[in-house]
């Protein structure tokens, strides 16, 4: 995953060295409106230099119609091979020392985005991972699950997170490189808790920041076929690649409870789900790296065991 060329810094007429940003945007190529919009919105951002690239997941960005804008590469991925695994193919094609995540339906409302969270990320460097708040731009009521955190509170306060919304994430590429990239084997869904686990266990921080602010219509999570199975068999997953033995069952078995609690009146949901739980214990989900110790009372000493 390393970068193509050395990291480099632009100087502004100020004299003062710019950022340099590698920007991933992932696309299937279904929304190219709103593809066009988030590339826009990352092209007009100010104070740094963005080097972008559009993955096509099973599409092919360089046929976009209308055509990307002159310096953005484009990557062709034959075939979808997931959102996380999409994410990891575009990050050897961009340069920078901070790698930021953008999906085609998400975009940055404000031009000092990427400035402020570089800026956050330089002048705080116990940090590895920032979550922005998210804001429907029509001005819907933004659902609580864009808040990663159990006690919700204020959308505009800041704190420490044990797992990320996707659509809009900063890091700095030394910490995702370290972290291991995005979990290639989960396709869809809770790949964004497991990055911010292993950012945790970098010895960084994932920060939710509630003063940075990206756009993103809502839209129901449920809208995907194999939402409920996914859900589960990952969260299986998730145990089974990160946490110590011990604590596989607790974490498996406090989101099983949840899950019957909260979809008790959704038979068909629930047997889709279980369907998915038993797929999570019977298949490999591979690249198994259990987080020490240490990290567990981290974790725990910042709000949240990793066992719910």
């Amino acid at each position: 995953m390393s970068a193509p060329e050395p990291t480099r810094h632009a100087t502004g007429r100020d004299g003062r060295a710019r950022p340099r940003i590698g920007v991933v945007v992932l696309t299937m190529g279904r929304r190219p409106d709103d593809l066009a919009r988030g590339i826009r919105s990352v092209l007009a951002q100010r104070d740094v230099v963005t080097d972008v690239v559009v993955v096509g997941n099973g599409w092919d960005p360089a046929t976009s119609d209308p055509a990307l804008p002159d310096g953005v590469t484009t990557v062709h991925l034959p075939e979808n091979l997931g959102i996380p695994a999409g994410r990891n193919r575009g990050v050897p094609h961009v340069s920078g020392e901070v790698l930021f995540f953008l999906d085609d339906d998400a975009f940055l409302p404000h031009d000092d985005f990427l400035a402020r969270g570089a800026a956050m990320l330089a002048d705080r460097p116990d940090l590895g991972l920032i979550q922005p708040r998210v804001v429907d731009p029509a001005g819907v009521e933004s659902p609580r699950r864009w808040i990663p955190r159990i006690r919700k509170g204020e959308a505009t306060h800041s704190s420490d997170v044990f797992s990320c919304w996707e659509g809009a994430v900063l890091l700095p590429r030394a910490v995702f490189e370290q972290a291991g990239g995005w979990g290639d084997p989960y396709f869809y869904a809770h790949e964004g808790i497991e990055l911010a686990w292993r950012v945790w266990e970098t010895g960084h921080r994932a920060w939710y920041a509630g003063d940075l602010e990206a756009g993103h219509p809502v839209i129901d999570p449920a809208r995907h076929a194999e939402y409920y199975r996914l859900n589960a068999r990952n969260r299986v997953w998730l145990a089974k690649r990160n946490l110590p033995w011990v604590l596989t069952p607790l974490y498996v078995g406090s989101w099983t409870a949840i899950q019957i609690l909260r979809w008790a009146r959704r038979p068909a949901a629930l047997r889709a789900w279980f369907g998915g739980w038993a797929a999570g214990w019977r298949e490999d989900p591979g690249g198994r790296r259990p987080m020490r110790w240490r990290t567990v009372w981290r974790m725990t000493r910042a709000g949240r065991p990793p066992i719910i």
